[in-house]
């Protein structure tokens, strides 16, 4: 399994999540520059990250320039193939501006750049990043944003939840999910989400920021070493 992670003109995690699959897992991995189109040689099998940053500044509204990026169309056939495509901050914007992923990501509800540890719970164990986690356990991952606040109308929120396709939750230390852990007003505490085919996946938080001991804090690192081990399993 190869790994390519998309850098766009203000990614600043690209490095992170490089580091996590090429050092700390051991993984193939590449740099998919934006205007390219070439993938590189990756194959369905293989997964694309976006990573978090501020793509083309946050000109008009986070992740809505980078959408139109020439890696983007490729990035788009790959999902539609049946490609894993996982968007982390920034890269959870794109996928939602990209329509890859349904709702939006709106301005935090305090209107203020929120940056610091929270924590979140999984909500599905039917996604690569959640299959091998302890269901309601909660896991500390720092998020860095101001425009994460996450909202669906409707039938939109409706069809989440009866497709079982909402990831991760805000929550407390004990993984309880109500409204005082919820860090910027998201509708429903959503802090992750995945498409029907659950190959397309995107989350604000920051695991590739909680993967290293020398940070004091290895919970990020789970999502990844589940996607490795739950590859084989959804493919």
């Amino acid at each position: 399994m190869k790994f390519g992670v998309v850098v766009f003109p203000g990614s600043n995690c690209d490095e992170d999540v490089f580091e996590v699959f090429s050092s700390y897992l051991g993984m193939e991995t590449i740099k998919l520059w934006h205007k390219d189109e070439d993938l590189k040689g990756l194959e369905l099998g293989d997964c694309i990250i976006l990573p978090g940053g501020f793509s083309y500044g946050d000109y008009l509204r986070s992740g809505a320039i980078a959408r139109f990026s020439p890696i983007m169309k490729s990035v788009i056939s790959f999902a539609e193939k049946g490609g894993l495509v996982w968007g982390i901050c920034n890269g959870f914007q794109i996928l939602c501006e990209a329509g890859l992923l349904p709702g939006a990501l709106l301005r935090n509800e305090n209107q203020q750049f929120i940056c610091k540890n929270v924590h979140i719970v999984p909500s599905s164990n039917q996604s690569v990043i959640t299959a091998q986690l302890t269901p309601n356990v909660a896991l500390k991952i720092p998020i860095a944003h101001a425009e994460g606040r996450y909202f669906a109308d409707e039938a939109t929120l409706a069809g989440l939840k009866q497709n079982d396709q909402i990831l991760f939750r805000y929550c407390d230390a004990s993984g309880n999910v109500d409204a005082p852990s919820n860090p910027n007003g998201s509708i429903d505490n959503i802090a992750g989400i995945c498409n029907l085919k659950r190959n397309v996946f995107g989350m604000m938080p920051h695991p590739e920021r909680a993967a290293n001991d020398m940070v004091g804090n290895t919970d990020g690192l789970k999502l990844f070493e589940s996607l490795l081990t739950s590859s084989r399993i959804f493919s």
